[in-house]
């Protein structure tokens, strides 16, 4: 008798779950504050969702992702932009198994803040 063997199904994944995924990502790398708000318009209806400081378009199966930061302030900024765009990627591909195109990174402020 021989055994059948079926194909467990297909799995989906909704835009929020990209968005999640990058916003938390971004929030954890050190020298990001927090991420600013992208306002929304007619660009959000043709590129995908939009969340706080996150835009994320999937196209044939591409994940491209805006990422709007304020830093903190006395970071190096293009080293923080680097490791947001490095996590951020390496987390959707490996959460979710997806490629990566690209991570845009737009600092829109430096939190000045005195944490004192």
């Amino acid at each position: 008798m021989s055994e059948t063997v079926t194909m467990p199904g297909k799995t989906t994944i909704a835009p929020d779950v990209l968005l999640t995924i990058a916003r938390l990502t971004a929030l954890s790398v050190p020298g990001v504050a927090r991420l600013a708000n992208v306002s929304g318009g007619v660009n959000s209806i043709f590129k995908g969702g939009v969340y706080e400081g996150v835009r994320i378009a999937v196209d044939h199966g591409i994940v491209n992702v805006d990422i709007y930061v304020i830093l903190q302030r006395d970071v190096n900024v293009r080293e923080v932009c680097r490791n947001i765009q490095a996590h951020i990627a390496r987390a959707i591909s490996e959460m979710v198994g997806m490629e990566v195109g690209r991570v845009n990174i737009h600092v829109e402020d430096i939190n000045v803040e005195s944490n004192v």
